[in-house]
């Protein structure tokens, strides 16, 4: 589902800039308020002597152009205006015109233009530095910025940010600084360095708490909590753009109330509080001061209230919106407001006459405006719309039409979508060649995308769900069945490394910035070379189909399929984690794990007995992420009582290392009462003692933090400090399909999973040992979300360990000591693989312990990453 968002950060702090240099206010959200612009017209006057009367009337006209969105228009006076400035000699007047003609045609979406016409403004300017220049370049160089991060020009574009701070320091303009320091933030975050570009909003936050109450600090705060938002830090956002509101509202500030309100609703979305992102939105449409920000408020409105099933609620809203919008005028916002009605209508089952008409008049106003990027996403919305119709010609043709103008002006964040729509129609009619290179196109340009899809959010916030997830799937089902019968060994490795990237991109997802950039080492070279026992099985679950790809020592790649459709399998899956959670129900467990052991084992069964396998590692897809593979039923015996298992994220960070040639150095941290906040959600661990003794006896250099002494300073004192290669922590904790509801308990609160990242990697600096393993043994994963093993593979990705051992859902503390005190008593005494003692420790419990004998005790546990 895609919504209205703010403006993109950098976009929404230029603009406010943008006042500075040339007493023009851009609006893409909301109208920053008028105190600001005056206060920026007067300091402009400072600098700039009146022009003539010509060109002031110039340089008027394209203000309220702009301010109409009449970005097209603007363009035409603001060139005359650089003329005319140009006749008169007036070379700092010059540049200041070019530099808004820049920012017009940015948003026409003409970044090469808008680029040239920066840099001719800099040139201009830079000639000489006086005091008068500097007050101009500063905010120039904000503009310049903005720019470069619209090309993909990150780095160009935070050096040159740093330097307008710097410009700023020596006029001493605090308002500027912020503004720049909240732009670096955000190219900071698009180059992959995530906790750098949070630790600079973090520092911020502290810095805008002390500042008086003022409109500045209202639209300073709201740019702070959306670049929070972005960052995926939702619970900081939420705060920030509360105080934002409560200061709008002190200084009765109508637009900026309703733009915090918006924010909120957005940053409430994220979170899935939907009610409450209702609310924000509701309440952003009723304060709002003019027509255009109550629409886009009612639009993000009726896109939740479709998405969440409130369909009557949702069609009297829509009668609302139709109205609004047939009474305003032409302008960028209400094209796109437009387009994301119709983008709404389509999923509500309004006719596609009605939609089709929406897109067509959005499609003409971004004509008339020449605004190439509003166009684009006209045609390609409308080329859905037939693509329903099942009019593929019709809609093939305008897809192809959107994807030319998407790549004339560089946009691959819209133009992935139409080749993935192109893909699709293509698959349509037959033209399975073509459709499968679509495809393969929309999937190279997410890839380039990747540290960018985050923060891209131009127009749009993407839903990974329902806007990258299936290019994949659907690219990988094309693949397969275009070679139906024994697909070749590149197709298949195609298939299968597609997956990967998929999961790759999940984890990018999940912590809202591009987390791995390592190579990627094949498990294939691994098992060819290193471990000949171990065989790989990638099960992928396509819409239509189970596809099984394995890897089995010294042979090719082969498939097979299993001919259920992707609801049934997820539905089958589901009912198996429910079975695995109740006392009495192993019979069903055993019924549906052998259906699910017939998909994935069965086949290959004599081929792994005839190769001398002895350990299965698994990429699991989906749904099977959240069923431990150990409890698959042949009618007579666990997988785990045949087989040693491991699960791989399909990337190997590090070479393969047998532990056994290690000595084990482990770090213990364990919390037996969790704090006072989370004893109703969480039981106390009285074994964990028990469990700490078994890890001393089967260890002899062990370090323990227990109870008190486990809190997160404690902790990150000996992280630092002790050499240990394994960190074992026996405390709650919770694996979640949202990076800031994964965590572990100490006992002076949650350790999120980024702070944990933050806390490894420092150790990681200094140099100590690498880490062997990573054992989380009292965690589970969240109740009713089926992807809240991304937090598991998270923390693994995270800890940099080259391997984690983890539980998927509560157990018995109990048990668990036993289980936890086998497993390192194998480790040590017998010299076999991780996956092979975790293997004797699970038998030991099934065959051993009545008590702990039903799979619900032993099967949770599961090794990630490196299994020898």
């Amino acid at each position: 589902m895609w919504y209205i968002r703010s403006s993109k950060i950098h976009d929404l702090l230029v603009f406010i800039l943008l006042v500075l240099v040339t007493a023009l206010l851009c609006v893409i959200a909301f109208p920053v308020a008028a105190t600001v612009e005056t206060q920026h017209i007067a300091s402009l006057r400072m600098s700039i002597q009146n022009p003539t009367a010509q060109t002031q009337d110039l340089l008027q006209q394209g203000k309220v152009l702009y301010r109409a969105e009449q970005f097209a228009e603007a363009v035409k006076v603001l060139q005359q205006a650089v003329k005319s400035y140009s006749s008169q000699g007036n070379e700092l007047k010059q540049a200041v015109a070019l530099s808004n003609l820049a920012l017009a045609y940015q948003k026409l979406g003409h970044l090469t233009q808008a680029q040239q016409a920066i840099i001719d403004s800099l040139k201009l300017l830079e000639k000489s530095s006086t005091a008068q220049n500097l007050q101009v370049l500063a905010p120039i160089l904000d503009i310049q910025g903005s720019i470069q991060l619209d090309l993909g020009q990150a780095e160009q574009a935070l050096n040159t940010w740093q330097r307008a701070e710097a410009i700023y320091k020596k006029l001493g303009d605090k308002n500027g600084i912020i503004r720049d320091r909240i732009n670096q933030a955000q190219a900071w975050q698009v180059l992959g360095f995530y906790r750098r570009g949070l630790t600079i909003l973090a520092e911020l936050q502290q810095e805008l708490q002390s500042k008086p109450h003022s409109v500045i600090k209202a639209v300073e705060l709201r740019s702070l909590g959306d670049a929070l938002q972005l960052a995926g830090d939702l619970n900081k956002s939420r705060q920030v753009l509360q105080q934002s509101l409560e200061i709008a509202q002190k200084l009765d500030s109508p637009e900026n109330v309703s733009a915090a309100l918006f924010s909120l609703g957005n940053t409430a979305r994220v979170q899935q509080d939907f009610k409450g992102a209702l609310e924000f939105y509701q309440q952003a449409a009723a304060i709002a001061p003019n027509p255009i920000t109550k629409v886009q408020a009612q639009i993000n409105q009726l896109s939740l209230l479709i998405s969440t099933e409130q369909t009557a609620a949702a069609q009297t809203l829509l009668l609302q919106i139709q109205t609004q919008l047939a009474s305003l005028p032409p302008s960028q916002t209400t094209i796109y407001a437009r387009v994301h009605l119709a983008q709404s209508l389509l999923k509500l089952g309004t006719t596609p006459q009605a939609i089709a008409q929406i897109c067509a008049t959005a499609l003409q106003q971004a004509k008339d405006l020449t605004d190439k990027r509003a166009e684009s996403f006209a045609l390609g919305t409308l080329g859905s719309v037939y693509e329903q119709t099942k009019q593929w010609s019709i809609a093939q043709k305008l897809t192809q039409q959107a994807l030319i103008i998407a790549q004339t002006i560089n946009a691959p964040d819209i133009a992935y979508r139409w080749h993935w729509q192109l893909g699709r129609l293509l698959k349509q009619q037959g033209e399975i060649k073509s459709a499968i290179a679509a495809y393969d196109t929309a999937v190279s340009e997410l890839k380039i995308l990747r540290s960018d899809l985050v923060v891209v959010n131009r127009d749009v916030q993407f839903s990974f769900k329902e806007s990258v997830e299936p290019v994949y799937r659907e690219s990988v089902e094309l693949l397969l069945q275009s070679q139906q019968t024994n697909p070749n060994e590149i197709t298949l490795d195609k298939a299968r490394q597609r997956i990967e990237a998929l999961q790759l991109a999940e984890l990018d997802d999940f912590f809202r910035e591009a987390c791995i950039n390592a190579k990627t080492v094949l498990l294939d070279t691994v098992v060819d070379k290193d471990n000949p026992t171990a065989a790989i099985i990638y099960p992928i679950i396509l819409p239509s189909q189970l596809q099984v790809i394995v890897k089995i020592p010294k042979q090719p790649l082969r498939n097979y399929t299993v001919n259920k459709p992707q609801n049934e399998v997820e539905s089958i899956l589901r009912q198996l984690k429910e079975d695995l959670l109740e006392p009495d129900r192993t019979e069903e467990v055993q019924a549906l794990s052998q259906e699910v052991y017939g998909w994935l084992i069965k086949e290959i069964e004599s081929d792994l007995k005839a190769s001398g396998v002895k350990t299965l590692v698994f990429v699991l897809d989906g749904v099977l992420r959240n069923v431990p593979m150990a409890i698959l039923y042949d009618g007579e015996q666990y997988l785990i009582e045949k087989y040693a298992v491991a699960l791989s994220l399909g990337l190997q960070l590090l070479a393969p290392k047998p532990l056994t040639q290690t000595k084990l150095n482990v770090l213990a941290a364990g919390l037996v009462q969790p704090p006072q906040d989370f004893r109703q959600q969480f039981p106390p661990l009285p074994e964990i003692k028990s469990e700490f003794n078994s890890i001393s006896q089967a260890i002899a250099s062990t370090i323990q933090l227990l109870d008190r002494d486990f809190n997160s300073k404690n902790l990150e004192s000996k992280v630092n400090a002790a050499p240990f290669n394994v960190l074992h922590l026996a405390t709650h904790g919770q694996f979640s399909s949202r990076a800031e509801k994964t965590f572990i308990l100490a006992a002076d609160g949650p350790i999120n999973v980024t702070q944990f990242d933050s806390l490894l990697r420092r150790r990681d600096e200094t140099g100590s040992q690498d880490l062997e393993m990573l054992v989380l043994s009292a965690c589970q994963t969240a109740v009713g979300d089926n992807r809240a093993t991304l937090g598991l593979a998270g923390a693994s990705v995270k800890a940099g360990a080259r391997s984690t051992l983890a539980s998927l859902w509560h157990i018995s503390d109990k048990s668990t000591a036993i289980l936890i005190g086998e497993f390192y008593r194998e480790l040590v005494k017998t010299k076999v693989t991780k996956a092979e003692a975790l293997r004797r420790a699970q038998v030991k419990l099934l065959r051993y312990y009545p008590n702990y004998s039903r799979p619900g005790y032993w099967a949770p546990y599961v090794l990630v990453g490196n299994w020898l």
